[in-house]
C-alpha cells in the first residue's frame, strides 16, 4: 500500500532533482580567483556559461577602476579588443566570436593579467553577455540577485589567500614572467576538469529526476486502482 509518507519522500526527491538540474543550468559568469593579494600581478580567468538555447557571440568585461589591466591571452576564433577611459587606462575588454561562439550547453574561459591595488579592498567585475539573437544579459547586480557580478577580495590576509590558492593559482610577484604555454596549460587542465564535473552532475541529475518521476507516476496509478 502506498502511503502519504512514501509519496512525500518521492515528491522531495523530485524537487531536489529539479533544483540540482536548475543549478547546473543557471550558472553565472564568474571571474577567478575570488581572493588575491594587494599589488599582485594576477592571472584572472573569466568563465562564461551559456544559459540559453542559442550561442553567445560576444562578452564584454568592465575592468574595476582599482585594477590595472596588463595583458590578455589570445584565443582561437575570438577577436579581442580593449577600450580606454579619458585617462588612457584600459577600462573594458571585449571578446567577439569570429566563428560560432559559445554554443548551448557549453562554456568558455578567457585569461588575462592585471595588477591589483596596493590596499585591501573588494572589486566588482561587471560583465555583459551578448547572444546571437541580439539579447544581452548584464551581470552587474549585487550578490544574491538574478544576475550578480563577480567579486574579488583583495586582502593581505594569509589565511584567505591560502584558501583561494587551492582553486586558482596566481602570482604575487611585482614583475611576473608568464608564458603563453603556461597559460594554455592551466586553461586546458581547468577546462577539462570543470567540463567533466559539469557533465557528470548533469547526467546524475537527469537520471535521478527521471527515476523519481517514473516511480511517482506508478505509485499514483496503483493508488487509483
Amino acid at each position: 500500500m502506498f502511503n502519504k509518507s512514501k509519496l512525500s519522500v518521492l515528491l522531495i526527491s523530485v524537487v531536489a532533482s529539479i533544483m540540482v538540474f536548475a543549478g547546473v543550468a543557471s550558472a553565472h559568469i564568474t571571474v577567478k580567483p575570488a581572493t588575491s593579494t594587494p599589488g599582485a600581478w594576477e592571472t584572472y580567468t573569466i568563465k562564461i556559461p551559456v544559459e540559453k538555447d542559442i550561442a553567445t557571440t560576444k562578452v564584454s568585461l568592465k575592468i574595476p577602476t582599482e585594477i590595472v589591466f596588463k595583458q590578455y591571452q589570445p584565443v582561437p576564433d575570438w577577436q579581442i579588443s580593449t577600450e580606454k577611459d579619458s585617462a588612457g587606462k584600459i577600462s573594458t575588454i571585449t571578446w567577439t566570436a569570429t566563428g560560432e561562439g559559445i554554443l548551448a550547453g557549453e562554456f568558455e574561459m578567457f585569461n588575462f593579467v592585471a595588477q591589483n591595488p596596493t590596499e585591501d579592498t573588494s572589486v566588482a567585475w561587471d560583465a555583459y553577455q551578448y547572444y546571437k539573437d541580439g539579447t544581452i544579459v548584464e551581470w552587474t547586480g549585487e550578490e544574491g540577485s538574478d544576475s550578480p557580478h563577480a567579486i574579488t577580495l583583495i586582502t593581505s590576509s594569509e589565511e584567505a589567500n591560502s584558501s583561494s590558492s587551492t582553486e586558482h593559482d596566481h602570482s604575487t610577484t611585482t614583475a611576473p614572467a608568464i608564458s603563453d604555454q603556461d597559460l594554455t596549460s592551466t586553461e586546458t587542465e581547468s577546462t577539462s576538469s570543470s567540463s567533466t564535473l559539469d557533465i557528470i552532475t548533469l547526467i546524475i541529475s537527469i537520471v535521478a529526476l527521471t527515476l523519481s518521476l517514473v516511480t511517482l507516476f506508478k505509485a499514483l496509478r496503483n493508488k487509483k486502482q
